[in-house]
């Protein structure tokens, strides 16, 4: 079963490693909300209810362990992992008095620190999602339905699949012989050079009967893109 949709929220001052998370989270399929401070995660939070927190201590204006120590006093228990340099004694026993769920220290293995978010979404009980959003596309794989902008839209079954590949490897060039691969598969002997563009044409009439949203940019020579 795919990890869909768990709403993760990133608060990390180094862009660089900010987006690295996003990319490698939102690859396996979370939702991810990026701050490069504490600056509005407070109301976001209330808003939206996040799953789970991956909070750098060393922010601007605030400590890390010290927000989330007052996230904790008006009543927040959503569950945090610190991603931080400080990894002395101390600072890690501070870190979880504060109300830190998990540790893990700079520089780290992105790998473990997925296996991180997903030890501690499973304790804490987060059911995950057979739906996958983008932008005001929703897919309900269980069901194989999709609602854009919460109006039902029936596709055919490569229409799904190709659309599910596409919002499943999002703000990625996806190259022609993977959506044949991925799409087509075992049919791929009647695959021809212009079936991917008939397909995808054909998909944005029905998503898209305007032609205003831009969800699929073609990137020459290579493939497509999700917009």
């Amino acid at each position: 079963m795919e990890r869909k949709n768990a709403e993760i929220v990133i608060i990390e001052d180094e862009e660089d490693i900010l987006e690295l998370l996003e990319y490698r989270l939102g690859k396996e399929g979370y939702d991810v909300t990026g701050f490069l401070s504490t600056d509005n995660v407070e109301r976001f939070i209330e808003e939206e209810s996040p799953a789970l927190l991956i909070v750098d201590r060393n922010l601007p204006g605030i400590e890390g362990s010290e927000f989330v120590a007052y996230m904790r006093e008006i009543g927040y228990d959503t569950p945090v992992i610190f991603l931080t340099a400080k990894d002395k004694d101390s600072e890690l026993e501070e870190g979880f008095k504060r109300g830190g769920d998990d540790y893990i220290t700079k520089p780290f293995n992105t790998n473990e620190l997925l296996l991180r978010v997903e030890a501690l979404l499973r304790r804490s009980g987060v059911k995950q999602s057979e739906k996958l959003r983008y932008r005001d596309l929703i897919l309900d794989n269980q069901a194989r339905e999709l609602y854009v902008d919460q109006h039902k839209v029936d596709l055919t079954n490569l229409e799904y699949k190709l659309l599910y590949t596409f919002v499943k490897n999002p703000h990625q060039t996806l190259q022609r012989e993977f959506l044949r691969d991925e799409v087509w598969g075992d049919d791929s002997e009647h695959f021809h050079d212009k079936t991917i563009n008939v397909a995808i044409n054909r998909l944005k009439k029905k998503i898209d009967p305007e032609g205003v949203k831009e969800y699929f940019i073609p990137i020459w020579g290579v493939g497509y893109k999700l917009g």
